[in-house]
């Protein structure tokens, strides 16, 4: 049994005529006619009802039309798979986050991608900072939105910026400077801080210290956390305060506040792919994120 046996059948079961299936088909009748018995013979089964010259499915040939139609569509599916992948086309797309960060700009730049590639499948996965790392390092994602940019030495990866996050500080309800409805970075020197743990943030640490040698003093970092609702859990403890991106008061945080800072502290986010990744889904998805990020 060959292909073309199943879109003879296929053609003459759906016009019910040899005569209009052959025309559609631009093969001769007779030809036409010789193909579907040989198939009917080959499976040893009676697909059509020829009687008085009228064309007929059977109940047999009902059952193998829709298992015929099938067959064929994943076969012109497998085509067309192969035939993108031999131009570049990757057939999916893989992409990191932490979740709570970009939640504007991650759907909108999904929405775009879906448009453009509509048969390229996106799969999204909620991961650490750290996690997208090596995630990209064994190419089991395409793109991660991995947040701070950390100092990697030798590194095969490129990087975006996609947003300025707005920093406040996170405090316990009880902490006498809730009373100020804003603050200064130097009103913390004497307090302990709450950093994220590198094993989950790389960078996180470091960016905290420059931060605060920055405004003139050493962060004294009593405690790091894994995520980031463990952090607010140690804020709500009395255990320090913490610098963390605005999108963050979108999380449950009974027993702490945020407080803005003056001068406002912005921290750069960012996006990272390998720079081998020849994927040119990937290469539209990132030109997508640069456009959507810089009107956002």
């Amino acid at each position: 049994m060959e292909l073309r046996h199943l879109r003879y059948f296929v053609a003459v079961a759906e016009d019910l005529s040899f005569t209009k299936a052959a025309a559609r088909l631009r093969v001769a009748q007779p030809s036409l006619t010789r193909q579907v018995r040989n198939l009917e013979n080959e499976i040893g089964v009676r697909l059509l009802d020829r009687a008085n010259s009228r064309v007929s499915l059977t109940e047999e040939g009902r059952l193998f039309l829709f298992d015929s139609k099938k067959l064929l569509a994943m076969c012109a599916e497998s085509v067309a798979t192969v035939q993108r992948m031999s131009c570049g086309e990757s057939t999916h797309l893989n992409i990191g986050y932490v979740a709570n960060i970009h939640y504007g700009l991650l759907p909108a730049t999904l929405g775009a991608f879906r448009k453009l590639y509509p048969r390229v499948a996106l799969n999204l996965f909620d991961m650490t900072g750290a996690e997208q790392f090596h995630a990209l390092d064994g190419r089991k994602i395409d793109l991660g939105f991995v947040g701070l940019r950390p100092a990697i030495t030798g590194s095969d990866l490129l990087f975006e910026c996609v947003a300025h996050d707005s920093i406040l500080v996170a405090l316990t309800a009880r902490h006498p400077l809730t009373e100020k409805p804003m603050l200064t970075l130097i009103d913390l020197a004497p307090r302990f801080f709450i950093g994220m743990s590198a094993k989950t943030h790389p960078g996180a640490r470091e960016w905290l210290i420059e931060t605060c040698e920055s405004a003139g003093f050493a962060a004294r970092i009593l405690q790091e956390a894994d995520t980031e609702p463990a952090a607010i859990t140690f804020v709500a403890d009395g255990l320090g305060v913490a610098l963390m991106p605005e999108q963050i008061t979108g999380l449950p945080h009974v027993g702490v506040v945020f407080r803005p800072l003056f001068p406002p502290l912005r921290r750069e986010s960012t996006a990272a792919w390998r720079v081998d990744n020849p994927s040119k889904p990937l290469k539209d998805y990132i030109q997508i994120v640069k456009e959507l990020s810089r009107s956002m």
